[in-house]
């Protein structure tokens, strides 16, 4: 009997964003269309409204809500921490714990030895085509433990009201009634190298261009524009790099085995000036991109990792496929506007990708 509360992503059938939020979606898509995706579950939206409902905080969310203010930082910050106080402190009902507890186990029970997991937040709203909702929740890497994990699944839950997420969609028009949370948990990838591929050029929008970002460790410090990485063109039917711009990529995130977290450390000059993934490696994340964008129908903003403890040829992984936003909606922009697509829309767009 299927499961209201867990979907593993390698369970056929469809993936409904209403159940699954984006992120989720994405991954249980990609993963049944056969894409390398780290194995995982999805805690779906129906345990976040079980929850909220069965512990009455569903009532004075909305309550609360009514009374935030987007212009008064004080009165969210306010309504934030009392809604997310209330979401880590009331009970989870049993069943809900109990589905988590058997789904946790079968995940772990894939491998030899227990493997660290990254939780990552997965909102209804947060792919709606006119809203860059990507970076408005939490994301959680290298947890290990059962316990442990729980307690950062339902801490995605209460980074549905962060201050910036209540006052993101209060100025956007964004409503909460219906609003839910699915939560990733994911086997986290020891990456040696990690980064973002457009299926386009994000700058031109050209679509016979792969452009890749990379460096060293984990792909955060990329998506969150904390370092300068390799800039990599590929062409899109050849394989082939045409182009390339090396970054600084002074630091990166790699486990810490003794502390079991991850740590953020220098990079060494010597691994500073060379590029931080081959000419083999940018074709694979290449093809591998180009799978995401065949399979949606729509240009891909592809995040990825090469995993260092699996063998060459089974190592570069797909963790995020979304729809591009720079360039998706260039006909109806110019549509309003006599000057077309100018260059400080461009910026704009781009700088609205840069909170993922």
């Amino acid at each position: 009997m299927a499961s209201l509360f867990i979907r593993f992503f390698d369970e056929p059938g469809p993936a409904p964003i209403e159940e699954l939020g984006g992120k989720c979606a994405s991954l249980v898509d990609l993963t049944n269309a056969g894409m390398p995706v780290p194995p995982g579950f999805a805690v779906t939206t129906d345990a976040y409204t079980a929850f909220v409902q069965s512990s009455g905080v569903a009532d004075d969310i909305h309550r609360l809500l009514g009374e935030a203010d987007a212009d008064d930082v004080a009165s969210v910050d306010a309504v934030s921490a009392r809604i997310r106080d209330e979401i880590m402190q009331r009970e989870v009902p049993a069943v809900i714990r109990d589905e988590f507890a058997a789904a946790y186990e079968r995940l772990q029970s894939r491998f030899t030895t227990p493997v660290p997991v990254a939780v990552r937040s997965s909102a209804t709203a947060e792919d709606l085509p006119e809203a860059s909702f990507a970076g408005q929740q939490d994301t959680y890497l290298w947890l290990l433990g059962r316990d442990e994990v729980a307690e950062h699944v339902r801490r995605c839950w209460a980074s549905l009201y962060t201050s910036r997420a209540i006052v993101y969609r209060l100025r956007n028009g964004i409503p909460n009634e219906g609003l839910s949370m699915a939560v990733a948990v994911q086997k986290m990838v020891d990456a040696r190298t990690a980064g973002v591929a457009m299926t386009l050029d994000p700058s031109t929008g050209d679509r016979s261009t792969i452009v890749i970002d990379a460096a060293w460790g984990l792909g955060e410090l990329v998506v969150s524009g904390q370092v300068t990485p390799d800039n990599i063109h590929v062409d899109k039917v050849m394989l082939t790099v045409t182009a390339e711009t090396i970054g600084d990529k002074h630091i990166e995130l790699v486990p810490d085995a003794a502390a079991k977290t991850i740590a953020e450390r220098e990079v060494g000059p010597e691994r500073r000036g060379i590029r931080s993934l081959t000419d083999a490696e940018a074709a694979q994340v290449a093809a591998m991109a180009k799978r995401a964008e065949k399979r949606f129908g729509v240009p891909q903003d592809v995040e990825w990792a090469i995993d260092r403890t699996l063998p060459e040829g089974e190592n570069v992984l797909l963790l995020q496929s979304r729809p591009e936003t720079v360039w998706a909606h260039k006909a109806d922009r110019q549509a309003t506007t006599t000057s077309g697509f100018g260059i400080q829309s461009i910026t704009q767009s781009l700088l609205s990708q840069i909170g993922r």
